[in-house]
Parts: C-alpha cells; structure tokens; sequence
C-alpha cells in the first residue's frame, strides 16, 4: 500500500484504503478471500501498533466462515456415554449431552444446583450472565445420586485439584477446563468415535437430537440459554426432521430400479 501510493500507510486517509482494497479486490487479478483477510489484519496490526483507531481508516469487517457444527448419531453418543472407565467422566458426559451444558457451565454446577425432586437442573450465570432451568434425565438422576454417594463432594459437583484463580486470590477447586476437555477426547477415542470430537459437539449434538425427537425450535432455545434464536436456527439446517425426512435419490432409485432376482 505504500508503494501503491508511495508514501507512508499513517499518512492515509480512510478514502484512500477504501480506495486500495477495492483496488485489491476488484482489479489486481481478484486475489484469494485468504490474501484480502490478511491485507486487511495487517492494516489492524498496523493501527494497533501506531496507535490509530481502525474504524478511522475505514476498515471492512471480516466475516468468519459459515461452518455447520459436528453431530454425533445417537449410536456413537451411545457409545461415548459407555466408555470411560470413571463413574465421574461418566457422570460428566452425561451432563454435558443430557443438559445441553457449556463447559464452563458443567463444571460450574454446585450440588445445590441440583433438584431431583422437581428433575431440573438451575444453570446459575450461564454464558451472558443468565440463569435457567434443565431438565434432567431419571438415568441421569440415578447416576447422579450414585456419584454423589461414591465421591462425597461438598459444594461443586466435579471437583480437581486446587488451582490459584487467574485474576489471584482465592483457589478455584472446581474441575479443570483441560480435566473436561481430556475427559470427553479419552472417551471419544475409547469409543471409536472418528469424528472430531470436543466439549461443545455434546451440545450441539443435544439440541440436535431433540430437534428430531420433534422438539419446537422456541423451547431449545430457552433450553440452550441464546440470546438471539438466529444462534439456534443452525440446528435446523442440520437435524433430520420434519413432515419428510431428507433422504438421497439413490435409496428410492434402488427400490425403483433393482432388477427381479427371482
């Protein structure tokens, strides 16, 4: 850009970038979304080190791409719930699939978040600081009161060893991120499961399933705690349901078209 214009990028105005990643984008034999991307991070990383506000040299925004999450089929889910060898990591991928949970929300449950009486669970200060209710499962119930019985915690539920809180003071005893994040890939790869399993594809998996046990999209979203229901019509580009399942040509053009083998 300072060749372009031959003097240095500070001394731009915000007419003048616009007018350079138009250049770029539209006449420079149309580079790659990857090569714009970089143009343009490098201009962040510019402002940023001299000081300039991006917004002052008019900078477009870049848009991340639009991926569809990793679902599990209820067989492997089946699976992974079977494989640890820990009653707990049994316990804990149960809660994070069962309850829909964040990871952070998971480890953050206390045993007086826990209602087997009303069968809910209160999600306390979920992501966007807000609370809500869950439901929980009679397995789960059973396998909760199990683990309570064995393990003994006394205020969370998935206790690890103690770790001194990032922002100092006090010692958080909750179990670890990267305890969770271990739990759920062990029992993945236990589970042969060859997809790319993480701690959030239990919930995507969660409000997927229940899209096509024939749950209303309004109700998941309550029970996922979004903010905006644009953050749960994902699901439905993903969930096989409704009045006709999809289904590929090729299943009805072999029941067409297989020849007589009597």
């Amino acid at each position: 850009m300072a060749l372009h214009f031959n003097c240095l990028p500070t001394e731009l105005d915000e007419d003048q970038v616009a007018d350079y990643l138009h250049f770029l984008k539209q006449e420079h034999n149309t580079p790659s979304d990857s090569y714009f991307k970089h143009t343009v991070f490098g201009l962040r990383m510019l402002c940023k080190t001299e000081g300039i506000k991006p917004h002052d040299l008019g900078l477009p925004s870049i848009k991340g791409p639009n991926k569809l999450p990793v679902v599990l089929s209820k067989d492997e889910m089946w699976r992974l719930l079977h494989a640890p060898d820990l009653l707990k990591h049994k316990i804990l991928i149960g809660l994070l699939y069962g309850c829909g949970l964040r990871c952070l929300e998971a480890r953050s449950v206390r045993l007086q978040d826990l209602d087997f009486d009303r069968k809910v669970l209160h999600v306390v200060q979920g992501k966007g600081k807000k609370d809500r209710y869950v439901p929980l499962s009679d397995h789960l119930i059973r396998g909760l009161r199990q683990y309570i019985e064995a393990e003994s915690p006394d205020d969370w539920l998935f206790n690890g060893q103690p770790q001194e809180n990032r922002k100092g003071g006090d010692f958080d005893s909750r179990y670890s991120q990267k305890g969770v994040q271990w739990a759920v890939k062990a029992a993945s790869k236990k589970a042969g499961v060859i997809k790319n399993v993480n701690v959030h594809t239990l919930r995507h998996s969660f409000a997927t399933h229940l899209l096509e046990d024939g749950m209303d999209i309004m109700t998941l979203k309550e029970l996922l705690g979004h903010e905006s229901i644009e953050t749960t019509l994902v699901y439905l580009h993903i969930a096989q349901s409704g009045r006709c399942k999809p289904f590929s040509p090729l299943d009805t053009l072999f029941a067409s078209c297989r020849p007589n083998t009597k």
